[in-house]
């Protein structure tokens, strides 16, 4: 199943980017340990190993590819944030594909809580 978010930051594109790519701002937002460098074809580890997968692709402040696992057995999840700069900071659209169906519903109330409510809460504080 496909998956797809709009959601409003107080920020500016660059600085929700920067939050979303580098290792110290995943931490500070996450509240969990993060293994994360910004380039293609390096895999990273969110909330303590939660989310795993691959980087693919960067465009500063504007657009973030990546693979998210969900076992060897599926076909391959594709997270692609857009960064679209908005009067108010930051309109991000978030969309992913190939989420297995039986993880579908814990699996995005889970993105929109704590994924993108962290990040959002994290710029409103």
């Amino acid at each position: 199943m496909d998956y797809k978010k709009y959601t409003y930051i107080p920020a500016p594109p660059e600085e929700v980017y920067l939050a979303l790519t580098k290792e110290t701002s995943l931490k500070l937002w996450t509240g969990a340990e993060v293994e994360f460098e910004e380039a293609p074809d390096t895999e990273f580890s969110l909330w303590d190993g939660d989310i795993a997968g691959k980087n693919l692709e960067f465009e500063f402040g504007k657009k973030i590819v990546q693979q998210w696992y969900f076992g060897e057995e599926n076909e391959p999840s594709i997270v692609t944030i857009k960064l679209h700069e908005d009067k108010r900071g930051t309109s991000l659209e978030f969309r992913q594909t190939n989420i297995p169906d039986e993880d579908y519903k814990d699996f995005t109330e889970g993105i929109d809580e704590y994924f993108l409510g962290g990040l959002v809460d994290f710029f409103d504080e």
